[in-house]
């Protein structure tokens, strides 16, 4: 039985229109109840890596709200409820109007909590150590602003997966199978999935299928190129990568719990809806 939350923290999105109004309207809606508290911020404020005390996380926005947040939350080990304030809407599955019936719902304890596998990324250079960063949807290596390939040496363990010669190379989680990984031709696996992708973007003279692997693989990727190329972790943290750099992906040992209020089987329903927005 999940328990009841009283402190909860409410995350707006200001590039999202009508984010504020709705997050601070949740505020007041809960301040009013009796033993509850919360408090609506900026989601900039996740930035400052303040020590939150929260049992839940609302993330009020769109897709790229939710990332952010749900990173924070699996940090924090609290669960996350999206309410949807974007186009197609993913991550977060409360539409704009539900959200009292879901804050109603949450009070009676009638809500299951998903949990959703994240990957970490770590790169390294000449041995050392650059970044290590968990990311919820994927991590991927591509080329810079230059339109020319780069040289991606992939491994999976210690076996050669693929040398390729591509835009780039995505490895994602379940969650983000419906993100960059799809448009990039990759399979959709149910968010509940531990499983890796590997998606290669755009492969010139080299495998151009999906790859999906166990949750205990580590996928290992060498940056061979004359130009400069990119990582990017959820399309939100990037760095330049160099020559002979190194990326490695794991599944992470954080999970982001989800609010879900809907039946055990929505994934498949709100696929077939949300694929129809996007005209696909």
């Amino acid at each position: 039985m999940t328990k009841i939350p009283s402190r909860f923290l409410i995350f707006h999105n200001p590039q999202v229109s009508r984010s504020q109004q709705i997050a601070d309207e949740i505020n007041r809606c809960l301040q009013d109840k009796p033993g509850l508290s919360a408090a609506s911020l900026l989601i900039s404020e996740l930035d400052h890596n303040p020590t939150y005390n929260a049992d839940m996380l609302l993330a009020v926005g769109g897709d790229g709200t939710m990332l952010r947040v749900g990173r924070v939350a699996a940090q924090m080990g609290c669960p996350v409820l999206g309410i949807n304030l974007g186009e197609v809407g993913f991550l977060p599955q409360i539409p704009e109007n539900d959200w009292q019936d879901a804050i109603d719902r949450i009070l009676k304890r009638d809500f299951d909590l998903e949990p959703r596998m994240l990957v970490y990324g770590e790169l390294t250079r000449e041995g050392k150590k650059l970044i290590g960063q968990h990311a919820l949807n994927e991590i991927v290596v591509t080329r810079g602003a230059l339109a020319r390939p780069v040289r991606l040496e992939t491994k999976v363990d210690n076996a050669v997966l693929a040398n390729y010669v591509a835009d780039g190379v995505i490895v994602s989680t379940a969650t983000g199978s419906t993100a960059y990984s799809l448009a990039a031709g990759g399979p959709i696996l149910p968010p509940n999935l531990r499983n890796l992708v590997v998606t290669p973007i755009s492969p010139h003279l080299s495998m151009g299928s999906s790859v999906v692997l166990s949750e205990g693989c580590t996928v290992t990727i060498t940056i061979r190129t004359n130009y400069q190329a990119i990582l990017s972790l959820d399309g939100q943290i990037e760095m330049v990568v160099l020559d002979g750099d190194c990326v490695r992906v794991r599944a992470s040992n954080r999970n982001c719990n989800f609010v879900r209020l809907q039946d055990p089987n929505y994934f498949y329903s709100d696929l077939s809806e949300r694929m129809s927005i996007r005209g696909l």
